[in-house]
């Protein structure tokens, strides 16, 4: 196959690859819900992403050995590793496991809708990093994802409010996500980015894994009580939300536009409120609508207005960080699924 073959891919399969992670990350949020109904939260998801970094660790040696004459692994040092497990505690404990311990009180769709204002987090910590003061629609987009947050836990009568320890801990795992994302960029990774990556999702996973033990989860799971629902919903976790859409999602980065893959930004939290309305019964009221139009629309208009030179500064994929290596925020670069 020509390379120039290999940088036109068929619209067929941009279309294909679109829906795998519009559909399979929007539904991690409502997977999630699931597993934590009876399995530890934190220890699941470290389950979660310290199996689906080693398998991944795992395809690329196995690689590497068939075609050893065309594809030599590199050998990642110490400080890939030290980077790997600070980033993968930021992305994943602080990201991803905030996520978990907030959807044990708050609906799986409004902690979609929430984490859809990373890019502006991005934004907002890059300015601050790098002293420049952000643009007016970065500040416009902070202002109004502020609003919609205090639209979700303003209470409203004859309807209940949300709970703002859950609120705070998806916007805490926002932050998180971003500060880690930011660090990324600039630590000492493998050149490889499937490699840097399946290294993050195994220390990160170690890190959770340890976390709940810290916090008792171990001692207090109950492996009778696990139903077979939360299993299977965490098995889908692995395989295709950890696995098939970051495949679908890399191979986008690869071939198309930056910023036809962070429309999955604006997708995934529809699609999660959508599950949850459906199959566990989350209520979608008049404010949680209008919060969601609030804060998906800010983070348009916050990405919107991106200088056109970021917009399209890295097509090749950054797995490892999935951040733009230049300092860009798109947020096809960013997910918490």
């Amino acid at each position: 196959m020509t390379s120039a073959n290999q940088s036109r891919p068929s619209t067929a399969a941009v279309a294909i690859a679109l829906l795998v992670v519009y559909v399979v990350w929007g539904s991690t949020y409502f997977a999630i819900a699931v597993v934590i109904e009876t399995l530890p939260p934190l220890l699941s998801a470290g389950l979660r992403f310290s199996v689906a970094g080693a398998v991944m660790l795992g395809a690329l040696l196995l690689a590497a050995r068939v075609r050893h004459e065309r594809m030599v692994l590199e050998r990642p040092s110490l400080a890939h590793w030290r980077s790997a497990f600070i980033v993968g505690a930021l992305l994943l404990l602080g990201g991803n496991g905030g996520v978990v311990l907030a959807e044990q009180y708050i609906p799986s769709g409004t902690a979609a809708v929430l984490i859809a204002t990373v890019p502006i987090w991005l934004a907002v910590f890059d300015a601050l990093l790098m002293r420049r003061r952000p643009g007016a629609l970065v500040i416009t987009g902070l202002v109004a994802g502020i609003i919609g947050v205090a639209i979700l836990v303003a209470p409203v009568e004859g309807i209940e409010s949300l709970d703002p320890l859950g609120v705070g801990l998806v916007i805490a795992a926002a932050m998180s996500w971003a500060i880690g994302s930011l660090y990324a960029r600039r630590a000492p990774l493998p050149r490889s980015q499937l490699l840097g990556t399946g290294m993050e999702m195994l220390a990160g996973g170690i890190v959770i894994l340890i976390a709940g033990t810290l916090m008792g989860e171990l001692g207090r799971a109950d492996v009778s009580t696990f139903s077979l629902r939360s299993v299977i919903a965490l098995g889908y976790l692995i395989v295709f939300g950890s696995l098939a859409a970051f495949t679908a999602y890399t191979w986008l980065l690869a071939h198309v536009p930056v910023s036809t893959v962070g429309t999955y930004a604006y997708v995934n939290p529809i699609v999660a409120v959508a599950l949850g309305a459906v199959f566990l019964s989350e209520p979608i009221t008049l404010p949680r609508i209008a919060a969601t139009v609030v804060i998906i629309g800010a983070v348009v208009a916050m990405v919107s207005g991106r200088p056109r030179q970021v917009e399209e500064s890295g097509p090749a994929p950054e797995a490892a960080t999935l951040e733009p290596a230049d300092g860009g925020t798109d947020p096809a670069r960013s997910t918490l699924s």
